[in-house]
């Protein structure tokens, strides 16, 4: 069964240190493409490029993944930033809102992790928390720095989320921001307790487009990843088998006369 190739964009670090090296590095947590290689996919990493390529390369792929990291700049979806919004990475916030842009276009499948989603939901012209605790009176969502924190999660019957994960579970978190207004065509379909939104898709399409809130790629469950892998799957069969009717269609190779090229 042919094998969907999965884009993952990546961040840039100025300085990564690796053995004697020292040196900036385009980089990404390993459960990436470690959960799309164990689901049956092929992984490319995506580092940072001109937005203008976003269309090119999303041809390319089969599926994109729109990994964790950075706030998103608040000017993206017109509000001032708060005090506690980290400094954002302007190159990274276009570059992937162009590869989310293009893939919605081409109807590629779409998995938006953590930073993903919250960059998903902008992209379609929602807006954002900038500061949860503040508004949930807790600090739940997010662990100390560097360390996981752990919360229940509660699918909406009926979604395509609902269908990778049918029931409650418990799920890895990092995150000071979450989704406030969603975008547009967007509807929430899984909650944290205390009505975080904490997963989003698009209503009314046969395309995969999927946001979740927590760190998938950070845990021992697969089920997310699979069904983005399953749904990028599906066109890579179509084209293989049309593919293999016109070289069919073509019949045999001719011998060629002397002296051809």
């Amino acid at each position: 069964m042919p094998k969907p190739l999965i884009g993952i964009s990546t961040y840039l670090d100025p300085s990564v240190r690796w053995g004697v090296w020292h040196l900036p590095a385009a980089v990404l947590p390993a459960g990436y493409h470690r959960q799309v290689q164990y689901t049956g996919g092929l992984a490319a990493m995506l580092p940072p490029d001109d937005p203008a390529a976003a269309e090119e390369t999303v041809a390319r792929l089969d599926g994109l993944v729109i990994a964790g990291g950075a706030d998103v700049q608040p000017v993206r979806y017109g509000v001032e930033t708060h005090a506690e919004t980290g400094p954002p990475d302007l190159a990274r916030d276009a570059w992937e809102l162009a590869l989310i842009e293009a893939a919605l276009a081409a109807g590629k499948p779409l998995l938006g992790v953590c930073r993903g989603m919250q960059l998903l939901n902008v992209a379609l012209g929602g807006t954002l928390i900038q500061h949860l605790s503040q508004t949930v009176g807790h600090g739940g969502h997010s662990g100390p720095p560097g360390l996981f924190a752990e919360h229940v999660v509660k699918p909406v019957p009926g979604t395509r989320l609902a269908v990778a994960v049918p029931e409650a579970v418990g799920v890895p978190t990092y995150h000071h921001q979450a989704v406030d207004q969603l975008g547009g065509g967007l509807m929430a379909s899984a909650f944290a307790d205390d009505g975080t939104v904490e997963a989003v898709e698009l209503r009314d399409t046969d395309s995969f487009v999927l946001g979740v809130q927590w760190h998938p790629e950070a845990g021992e469950d697969l089920r997310v990843m699979r069904a983005l892998v399953t749904a990028a799957r599906a066109p890579v069969q179509v084209r293989r088998a049309a593919t293999g009717c016109r070289e069919r269609s073509a019949g045999p190779a001719q011998p060629r006369a002397h002296g051809s090229v």
